[in-house]
């Protein structure tokens, strides 16, 4: 059964995945492209998730929106420029005026080798409306917050993990690979490749040879 309404939040692609220009070399083109897949994958991994009665996606990009709408999210503009918990915080607040039976869940939107299972074994893990987080791979960010709208706080930012835990909210255990695993740069690229992509993600990335 559905319990849970996703918040993704996502970068026009034209700004989005910056570090894999700036760090890792690859062409702007490819940034794009690979903004674009990632965002895409995330979103139809948690379509796919039977946690999940709704994505709210919120973007600044009016035809992104169209791609993201295209694939059974619903689509809202960033109401709170440059600030990504505020955005997060409004958006839940739309989204509980939505779907009022659902709990609202922020999550990364560069999860690209996001598998449904591991959402919903996240989801189910925790007491409805509690607040809590999955933590990144390197268990320092986060990738995922949930709570009640009374209680929707999310930290997300530098040290995330940190400041989610002294808030109160609760960890999630277990593997959760593919929902931990955000990219950020070419190392976390190559290990969602091994974890196994989501199909944009894979085309984008089938003539670059980084397995």
């Amino acid at each position: 059964m559905a319990t849970h309404v996703v918040l993704l939040p996502v970068k026009p692609p034209a700004r989005g995945k910056s570090r894999l220009s700036r760090f890792s070399g690859l062409p702007d083109a490819v940034r794009r492209q690979l903004a674009e897949a990632f965002a895409l994958d995330t979103a139809e991994a948690c379509l796919a998730a039977s946690s999940v009665g709704a994505v709210l996606a919120i973007t600044d990009d009016a035809q992104f929106s169209k791609e993201l709408t295209s694939l059974g999210c619903v689509a809202i503009p960033d109401g709170v420029g440059n600030d990504l918990n505020g955005t997060l915080v409004q958006a839940a607040a739309e989204a509980t005026r939505r779907w009022p039976d659902l709990v609202p869940v922020a999550l990364a939107g560069d999860l690209p080798a996001l598998r449904a299972a591991d959402l919903d074994a996240a989801l189910s893990s925790v007491p409805i409306g509690r607040p809590a987080y999955v933590s990144d791979a390197e268990g320092v960010g986060t990738t995922l917050f949930t709570a009640a709208l009374e209680e929707f706080a999310p930290r997300f930012g530098e040290g995330s993990r940190a400041a989610h835990d002294e808030a109160g909210a609760l960890p999630v255990a277990g593997d959760l690979s593919t929902l931990r695993r955000d990219v950020d740069a070419l190392p976390d690229l190559r290990e969602a490749i091994a974890l196994g992509l989501g199909p944009r993600t894979a085309t984008v990335v089938a003539g670059l040879g980084l397995s």
